[in-house]
């Protein structure tokens, strides 16, 4: 399928930027410039506005002492009287970029019409923290969910996983965990959505060579990130560096998988997919047409961000009505 015309237009306006020397690929920035260059993208992609919704600051105790701050999106003032279900939500940025404000339009529009609570954390990034940082203080944010997240209104018991790229591949991880050490992951997720996550850092699929540059997110840009993540090249061999190599992804939560048919990413989620339904886990995969990676944070540039997001919203609230029945 050819680009949504939309998201055409955008990439031609970051070409005439690299063209006029206005602009640099990822990978050839330091990673302070490459920071300040995703954080400006939340304005533009999600546009100017906000709205009421009630969002608390926590701070999250870490295995090795340190804190990591975390936001809280939720519908409503959540009461321990009126509990949220929870959606666990892990940014993306390839595990050197993003924060919570690159992600916070997303998850604030998710809390809002899907009536759940939205816990975010702000796991730390690479290259100063490099593997399994980011994975560890995802899963000492379960553990701070799992025990404090009743007294904030939150109900442990209903409790999903979701992430883009990275954060995908993080949320893939926690799932498995949950299904093969439940020792080291205290709650199980009732769902995982998996937003064009990285599942195989330790080789370069077919979709790679197709759309490796001109596509927002590069091969070169894959590279240079997990670079910076992994303390050595073995690394990206780990399952949960990678999870497509995991041994065994049997009894792991419900999947729902959205990828982008313009993504460097597009073959190992598709492969994760088909790994899923080998393992009898119940997946349903929607491959959105015409759009690129990141897509679902672009609602100011296309209309299919505002159509997944609706999916995800529709799947949480068909979970929620289960809940009530």
């Amino acid at each position: 399928m050819p680009l949504d015309p939309d998201i055409a237009e955008f990439l031609e306006l970051i070409e005439l930027g690299r063209l006029s020397g206005k602009q640099r690929p990822l990978h050839e920035m330091s990673v302070a410039e490459a920071r300040a260059a995703f954080a400006r993208t939340a304005a533009i992609f999600e546009g100017e506005g906000g709205d009421s919704l009630p969002v608390h600051e926590l701070r999250l105790p870490t295995r090795d002492g340190a804190e990591i701050v975390a936001r809280l999106y939720a519908p409503h003032e959540p009461t321990a009287a009126r509990p949220l279900p929870v959606l666990l939500f892990l940014h993306g940025g390839g595990y050197v970029l993003g924060d919570l404000d690159s992600h916070d339009g997303l998850c604030r529009d998710l809390a809002r019409r899907s009536g759940w609570g939205v816990l975010s954390p702000d796991y730390r990034l690479a290259p100063e923290h490099k593997f399994p940082t980011a994975l560890h203080d995802a899963l000492d944010a379960v553990h701070w969910l799992a025990a404090e997240g009743p007294a904030h209104g939150l109900d442990p018991r209903r409790f999903a996983v979701a992430g883009d790229s990275v954060g995908g591949s993080l949320a893939a991880v926690l799932a498995i965990l949950a299904a093969h050490e439940p020792g080291t992951m205290p709650l199980v997720p009732l769902r995982q959505i998996l937003i064009y996550p990285v599942t195989d850092a330790a080789a370069a699929h077919a979709s790679q060579e197709r759309f490796a540059i001109g596509h927002l997110l590069e091969s070169a840009a894959l590279d240079w990130f997990y670079g910076h993540y992994q303390n050595d090249p073995a690394d990206r061999f780990d399952w949960r560096f990678s999870p497509l190599r995991a041994a065994d992804l049997s009894g792991v939560a419900p999947a729902y998988m959205v990828l982008a048919d313009h993504d460097p990413l597009l073959d190992e989620g598709l492969a994760y997919g088909r790994r899923l339904e080998e393992s009898h886990v119940p997946v349903d995969i929607a491959v959105q047409s015409g759009m690129i990676h990141d897509f679902l944070r672009m609602p100011a540039i296309t209309t299919g961000a505002t159509r997944a997001r609706q999916t995800i919203v529709d799947i949480l609230s068909t979970l929620q009505k289960g809940f009530e029945r």
